[in-house]
């Protein structure tokens, strides 16, 4: 079991990409680049990827479609 805090939500801007998540007792979203710094940290379910040129967020591979970023954010 972990402790890390859960990621139920996502949002995303008008070129598809996540600019926010919602964590799970929380009512407001925080950005991408906040969620980036606390998976570092091991606060949130999520992994920090940092390429050359970006850093960005992924839900934990698991095989599940809906709870993947994309799937939770709202169009």
């Amino acid at each position: 079991m972990t402790n890390k805090r859960k990621v139920i939500g996502a949002k995303r801007d008008k070129d598809g990409n996540i600019t926010g998540v919602l964590l799970e007792g929380n009512v407001n979203f925080i950005s991408s680049e906040k969620a980036h710094e606390m998976a570092k940290k091991g606060i949130v379910d999520l992994v920090a990827v940092e390429t050359k040129n970006n850093k960005y967020i992924r839900t934990r591979p698991d095989g599940e479609k809906g709870n993947n970023l994309d799937e939770m954010a709202d169009d």
